[in-house]
């Protein structure tokens, strides 16, 4: 039997992205994503309106969006209550968001030089699309802070583990786990996989054991 209800948030399961960016004063910018999905060499990326990324975007037209491994989960949940914002928004700081400036050292992260575009990538990710902006746009109901970001991918990079041998751009699908995330939870190989502070910030339910 199904009940009607009100989901607070509908993350059903989508991979986390590490989007790279410029500040303005040339260091890098990395944020958590989880709100994005892909239709050919393109991609949407939902933004906090107030974001430093949303920011450097409509600044510099540029990122890199780096898919990371269920195995980097540790790393991705530090990122999790952060932002390179020095003034942290409100609705923010109730989530328990606090500024940090340096997002790859505080993640353990390290950056690689990308090749068409400014922001770097993330070495330990197995996969770098860097990306150039096509459009920004507010997305959602009014007033809902969100703005939809429809990114071009303009060079990839691939861990060559996962490519599938003799087949040049064909990825092979059961060497790749990535990492999700279902309703403010981390997931991967099918299963729960860390403790999530965006979770407790989003004021979550708690999991059943």
């Amino acid at each position: 039997m199904h009940r009607t209800v009100r989901p607070r948030v509908l993350y059903f399961g989508t991979p986390v992205v590490l989007v790279s960016t410029a500040n303005g004063d040339g260091s890098a910018n990395l944020a958590p994503v989880s709100s994005v999905w892909w239709v050919g060499q393109s991609c949407m990326v939902g933004l906090d309106e107030t974001s430093r990324t949303t920011e450097n975007l409509a600044r510099t037209g540029e990122c890199v969006l780096n898919l990371p491994s269920s195995g980097l989960v540790t790393a991705v949940d530090r990122l999790a209550l952060l932002t390179g914002s020095p003034v942290v928004p409100e609705h923010k700081q109730r989530k328990g968001y606090r500024y940090e400036p340096d997002k790859f050292g505080a993640a353990g992260l390290t950056p690689l030089a990308s090749e068409t575009v400014g922001p770097p990538r993330v070495a330990e990710c197995p996969v770098h699309l860097e990306a150039v902006v096509d459009r920004m746009h507010p997305f959602a109901e009014e007033d809902s802070g969100v703005i939809a970001v429809d990114a071009r991918i303009v060079r990839a990079h691939v861990e060559e583990d996962l490519l599938v041998p003799d087949r040049p751009g064909h990825i092979d699908a059961d060497r790749w786990d990535p990492l999700l995330m279902k309703f403010c939870e981390f997931y991967g190989d099918s299963r729960n996989l860390h403790p999530s502070r965006l979770a407790r910030g989003w004021d979550m339910p708690l999991r059943r054991t």
